[in-house]
């Protein structure tokens, strides 16, 4: 087959390593830097990923992240958490806190509490098993499901309520009278309870969930 100039051009920057073929091959359009999300017709328009930081599939619970963290620990403890009494903003998108953009990439982030409660009251939440894994099917009005694993969450050493609950940090500190600059939003849910929004210390050993535009 005769080769146009075009083929002759690509071919030849290839050779010189200007391009490579793994830049030629458009990423497939429901993914961002190679991972998957779903488009649940929110009225934001926002994208939730399929799976947790540090996770594979949807059913694996992944990494667990104190809140401001961007590496997992051995010691979810008051004393081993960085965060602990520092003053924040928001830190959705900010590699230096935001687990999921400093693991994943920008534009990928941690959802922020409105983002959280916006999920929350415009899915439907069934609690089911999903190969084998608990937790909670996120349907939204479109159709569109994501899967949320029953992680649990890590105490100083120790994973608890793993099967029967799931806990996932949003990007929004919590500045409250009681633990001022020591806790942080998260969006939970359990057998009994569908889902919901609290807020708990930072130093709790909970996943992470990204979010895109």
């Amino acid at each position: 087959m005769k080769k146009t100039f075009f083929d002759i051009t690509l071919l030849a920057l290839i050779a010189v390593g200007v391009l490579s073929i793994s830049s030629c091959e458009k990423e497939p359009d429901n993914t961002i830097n190679g991972h998957e999300y779903v488009d649940l017709g929110l009225p934001s328009g926002l994208k939730w990923a399929t799976c947790n930081v540090g996770a594979n599939t949807p059913e694996e619970y992944g990494n667990y992240y104190a809140w401001g963290e961007i590496v997992p620990t051995t010691d979810y403890s008051d004393e081993n958490c960085a965060t602990m009494g520092q003053q924040f903003g928001d830190i959705s998108g900010n590699a230096n806190y935001d687990a999921a953009t400093a693991n994943w990439g920008a534009p990928w982030r941690m959802p922020t509490k409105e983002e959280m409660k916006e999920l929350i009251d415009n899915c439907t939440f069934k609690w089911t098993t999903q190969n084998g894994t608990t937790g909670r099917l996120v349907t939204g009005k479109n159709g569109n499901t994501i899967f949320f694993p029953a992680n649990g969450c890590y105490i100083e050493t120790s994973l608890c309520d793993n099967i029967f609950k799931g806990f996932y940090w949003s990007s929004t500190n919590c500045d409250n009278d009681i633990f001022p600059d020591k806790s942080a939003y998260y969006i939970g849910f359990s057998i009994e309870k569908k889902c919901y929004m609290d807020w708990f210390m930072r130093f709790y050993g909970y996943g992470v969930r990204p979010v895109s535009d």
